[in-house]
């Protein structure tokens, strides 16, 4: 019996082993003949997760020229390589604001880029990747419905001639308060700040061809207690959410006051009088957004104080403020703190410096004092017109070299007289900042692009406004 028992038990034992074999041979027979596509967990079958990535395209269309952006983004919305870069960027010129008179040269001229942008997209992501075009101050500067219908002719070029997914709203001009924003959102994602107190992050100046932009981000209490403005302005405090934390950015954009056309406000406060902010010798006219205007200098040559003097009422230092703190043509200032205790000053802040020789142009970014600009600013106000074009070949060779006097001292009384920043404090100044083992350019359209990845099913909604 006990030898009929274990006989029994060992039977048993050889059924049990053969129907766990069978049991498992198809998933083993399946997972070879399947390759590494197929993953074999408890038993069961799964096909393997391709990463989920996309590009984005952001055109920029600034006052002085285009440029195109392309980006590529991991799910959590981590900038992946483009080439050995993390974007690929290139520009052209004239911008789009120079075409005012032939929309579809304006739209044309945008051909190259939009070509080397889908030559960086793989052809099967093209389809579902976003493409955006935002106009800033060039174009809002446009008389009439000239800036529409060179909207239009993109709008048209992009449904017609691109490949990638064009929205509804994919070609608009933005207005300055959202462009501030875009690059708050652009130094602070790059510095790794996005989803810390607001006390962390970086605020932001931008001097571009028409406009000035300052952001940073404020406390809840200053938002709450933040001026009215009048319908149809823009607020002051833009609220969005980042990396699920809310902010709150003080944001405002002074039109007229970037750097071409800050020249244009201070030559219409001397009119057809000699100008003190400019170099002896010179006699000329400034055209700006299609406007003359005579630019004389005094025989005796530029003048600092007296320059200064002049850009103080060019920025209407004097004009009165409804408000307890004011930057300049009564303008609310956003009440300062934390968030604009660090502050990075991009475009015009970068290039000037550049171009008079102040900085290396290799160099991603650099620390500025406004201070330093004002001894640059004496030694350039001291030569005459033709000692500017030998002293500053590269403001010769764009014509400008006239004008490095006035530029050096605007700046300054930007920064002290009209912000209230200190002479002495240090700003970053740059045209990129360093991103992991790469550098991004310090511009707007990488904010836009995180906005526009955000919004797309299966990504992290890493950013939206309120």
């Amino acid at each position: 019996m006990v030898l009929l028992w274990q006989n029994t038990k060992n039977m048993m034992n050889f059924m049990t082993l053969i129907t766990f074999l069978l049991f498992i041979m198809p998933s083993i027979s399946y997972s070879q003949y399947l390759g590494n596509n197929i993953l074999l967990t408890n038993r069961k079958i799964f096909p393997k997760q391709e990463p989920i990535s996309s590009y984005a395209v952001v055109f920029d269309a600034g006052s002085t020229g285009s440029r195109v952006h392309v980006y590529h983004f991991d799910q959590n919305l981590n900038l992946l390589h483009v080439g050995k870069d993390v974007e690929f960027y290139n520009k052209t010129t004239p911008g789009l604001s120079a075409y005012a008179d032939n929309p579809e040269e304006a739209a044309k001229s945008l051909i190259p880029l939009l070509e080397q942008a889908e030559s960086v997209v793989p052809e099967d992501q093209r389809s579902k990747t976003p493409i955006r075009l935002g106009a800033t101050a060039g174009l809002r500067l446009l008389n009439g419905d000239a800036s529409e219908k060179i909207l239009q002719s993109v709008r048209d070029l992009f449904s017609n001639r691109s490949t990638f997914n064009v929205q509804p709203d994919a070609v608009s001009i933005i207005d300055g308060t959202q462009e501030g924003c875009y690059l708050w959102v652009t130094v602070n994602y790059a510095l790794g700040n996005l989803g810390k107190k607001f006390t962390k992050t970086v605020g932001v100046m931008d001097v571009g061809g028409g406009s000035v932009q300052m952001a940073y981000a404020v406390s809840k209490y200053t938002a709450k207690n933040a001026p009215k403005v009048a319908d149809g302005e823009d607020p002051y405090i833009k609220k969005l959410v980042l990396k699920g934390k809310p902010y709150d950015l003080y944001v405002h954009s002074y039109l007229h006051f970037g750097r071409e056309a800050s020249r244009a406000e201070i030559m219409k406060v001397t009119r057809s009088s000699p100008n003190p902010c400019l170099l002896a010798g010179f006699d000329g006219t400034y055209t700006y957004a299609g406007e003359e205007f005579k630019a004389k200098a005094p025989a005796s040559g530029a003048n600092f104080n007296g320059c200064k003097k002049i850009i103080r009422k060019a920025l209407k230092l004097n004009y009165p403020c409804p408000y307890q703190n004011c930057t300049f043509g009564g303008i609310w200032n956003g009440g300062g703190g934390n968030g604009q205790k660090h502050l990075f000053a991009s475009s015009s802040f970068f290039y000037l410096p550049e171009d008079v020789g102040m900085v290396d142009p290799k160099t991603p970014n650099f620390k500025i004092r406004p201070v330093d600009l004002v001894s640059e600013a004496k030694k350039a106000c001291a030569l005459n017109f033709e000692d500017a074009k030998s002293t500053y070949p590269f403001l010769a060779k764009k014509n400008i070299a006239s004008y490095v006097c006035m530029d050096l001292i605007y700046q300054y009384v930007l920064l002290v007289d009209g912000f209230g920043l200190d002479p002495l404090q240090e700003i970053t100044s740059g045209k990129e900042i360093e991103y992991q083992d790469a550098v991004l350019e310090a511009a707007w359209p990488l904010g836009n692009a995180v906005e526009a990845i955000s919004s797309l099913p299966k990504f992290e909604r890493m950013m939206y406004f309120v």
